[in-house]
């Protein structure tokens, strides 16, 4: 049985995704404030581009524009169908998340290097 604070996620996930999807159909971006200021990418620099290829059914333009964070989509699909089959939510241990980030961290650092621009978006 879900619990009161299980739900409370699964409706932020649902409206997330909601947005996401209406932003989508009515051609709204969002400017990454980080990119306008620095001139350099941040990790989630490409996002929107990489959710308008996967919604084309392009993959692998989707991979080129953000393969970080497409990768984190697969790991949250996966982590969705677990919980959906256990019919309960499992908590991430924190050293995960801390990994996550620091893959975060040098994907940025990468993707503005010359040698490395097949990461940028």
């Amino acid at each position: 049985m879900l619990k009161h604070k299980n739900i409370k996620e699964c409706i932020i996930l649902i409206t997330f995704f909601l947005i996401v999807i209406s932003m989508y159909y009515l051609n709204i971006s969002i400017p990454c404030l980080f990119n306008k200021i620095t001139k350099l990418y941040c990790p989630g620099c490409g996002v929107t581009r990489m959710i308008d290829a996967l919604f084309h059914f392009n993959i692998y333009k989707a991979i080129s524009y953000n393969a970080y964070v497409f990768s984190l989509l697969i790991l949250f699909v996966i982590y969705l169908i677990i919980c959906l089959i256990k019919r309960s939510f499992i908590t991430i241990n924190n050293k995960i998340i801390y990994v996550l980030i620091i893959i975060g961290i040098v994907f940025s650092i990468l993707r503005n290097i010359p040698k490395f621009s097949f990461l940028a978006p």
